[in-house]
């Protein structure tokens, strides 16, 4: 039997369909390497029994000859906070211990309904919030390539699994740069839709306005695949697009000349990574070789996105996680007797300290005579953002940057310094404060092997023009180790 592991879902179901493998074979052979990988903590759940009466059926079908969908044998992953029905989801925190969803998540069912196989539910920070995966309830999750660095955030679980082989492809949540900045440290691609691109009905929300979910994979096309299948109107989710959704998978071919935008405080920022610096530079050269027009510009708005973007997020999760009280589902504090105190123990026992943090900070920014100073003013930043982002976009096709200003760093390295923590968005955040598209690509290494993600940006529902040039990327600069 041939290993189809990190081979192209394409490959995988070309090689079902000349018997070299089956969907019980290929399920098998990732619940063994999950089994061997255990250390990796991607994994909170593996849902093995139930994964191979799935590939059986869909043996059965392929033998019967019946119509395949277009994810058949496609082996996927789940973040811990999309919700499968019949299924446990706590978003990696303790306050949603032992409860299990009555429903399950759009793009689950859009996954299902294509024949994909769903092998299990991946580890994540504590309500999607953290940049190291090392915010989850149920312990951090180790970095493959290098046991002592992280994954990224907040997606790291989703990531991993991709990056180890423990699936064929993951899905995360991306609300700042949870499933970008993963992806780069990890290698891997990874992919933040346009803001009503994906329907976000059931997943657990952090910030309804800036989530939503995208694919982790080792192959360009296998993300455009994904996305045609998740992607689309949903009438359970109003902030969906009814705008059509186009077959990506058969549009990768990018041919012209790309006009590309550069903003030069990106490259000058003081955080940024020497050896970062240095593979986007060279990628821009190679650019420019092969006769795409690179222009650097001005950005005079790096400096606020941070700010921005922890302001308004951090209000709509002060909101959002109300819900969550020791009442309806989840954990409940013991011998709490009066309401408030349910109330009080229950979140104090049951949050973690960043998701107390963030909570804390939104309320803050929300209360009266705070309101006006920090909320009504981020919004406005982010209105003119937006507008100015729009405007570069109608100019050129892209929009190029580091996905990160590091490679993985070592663990406990930030966690003692929140605004250092942070300051690692800087690059991500831009698009969920703007609502466009972006995708990490694993363009470059650094001296130590370790991955250097690059970050695409193009318009809003531009993700087909945005797919194609990404394969084009992939195919002449991958990999460069500096």
């Amino acid at each position: 039997m041939k290993d189809f592991l990190s081979r192209t879902i394409r490959e995988v179901q070309q090689g079902i369909e000349q018997s070299e493998s089956s969907c019980t074979q290929l399920v098998q052979q990732y619940l063994n390497r999950i089994d061997e990988q255990k250390h990796l903590n991607a994994y909170l759940e593996v849902f093995g029994q139930e994964a191979l009466a799935r590939a059986a059926e869909l043996d059965t079908k392929h033998a019967d000859k019946k119509p395949k969908g277009k994810l058949f044998g496609t082996v996927i992953a789940i973040k811990d906070n999309i919700c499968y029905a019949h299924h446990k989801v706590s978003a990696g925190s303790k306050i949603l211990d032992g409860f299990t969803s009555v429903f399950s998540a759009t793009v689950v069912d859009r996954l299902l309904a294509e024949d994909a196989i769903i092998i299990g539910r991946t580890n994540c920070d504590e309500f999607a919030m953290g940049s190291s995966n090392e915010n989850s309830a149920y312990g951090k999750v180790l970095n493959a390539q290098d046991n002592t660095r992280v994954p990224g955030g907040s997606s790291g679980g989703s990531a991993v699994a991709v990056q180890a082989n423990l699936c064929h492809a993951s899905l995360g949540s991306d609300t700042g740069g949870s499933i970008r900045q993963p992806a780069s440290f990890c290698g891997i691609v990874g992919l933040k839709p346009t803001y009503g691109r994906v329907s976000r009905y059931g997943l657990v929300a952090y910030a309804s306005s800036f989530d939503q979910i995208g694919p982790f994979t080792h192959h360009v096309e296998d993300a455009a695949l994904l996305m045609e299948v998740i992607s689309g109107k949903d009438a359970q989710d109003a902030t969906s697009s009814s705008q059509m959704v186009e077959e990506y998978a058969s549009k990768l071919s990018f041919s012209g000349k790309a006009k590309i935008a550069v903003f030069g405080s990106t490259l000058q920022s003081e955080g940024l990574n020497a050896e970062v610096k240095s593979a986007m530079e060279n990628l821009l050269i190679d650019l420019k070789n092969e006769g795409h027009i690179v222009e650097e510009m001005d950005f005079d708005y790096l400096q606020y996105l941070i700010a921005t973007y922890y302001v308004l997020t951090t209000a709509e999760a002060s909101s959002n996680l109300a819900r969550f009280d020791g009442v309806h589902a989840g954990y409940r504090a013991k011998n709490a007797q009066e309401m408030d105190a349910v109330y009080k123990r229950s979140r104090t026992e049951g949050f973690g300290k960043e998701v107390k943090n963030r909570i804390m900070l939104g309320t803050f920014v929300l209360s009266a005579g705070y309101y006006d100073a920090y909320y009504s003013r981020a919004q406005k930043v982010r209105r003119i953002l937006t507008d100015k982002i729009n405007y570069i976009l109608s100019s050129y096709d892209f929009i190029l940057m580091p996905t990160s200003p590091t490679v993985a760093f070592r663990f406990g390295e930030k966690t003692e310094n929140p605004v250092e923590m942070y300051l690692a968005d800087i690059y991500t955040v831009l698009a969920n404060l703007t609502g466009i598209p972006a995708i990490s690509l694993p363009l470059a290494a650094d001296a130590q092997g370790l991955p250097i993600g690059v970050q695409v940006l193009s318009g809003k529902f531009q993700e087909a023009k945005l797919l194609a040039f990404s394969n084009y990327l992939m195919h002449i600069g991958r990999p460069k180790q500096l």
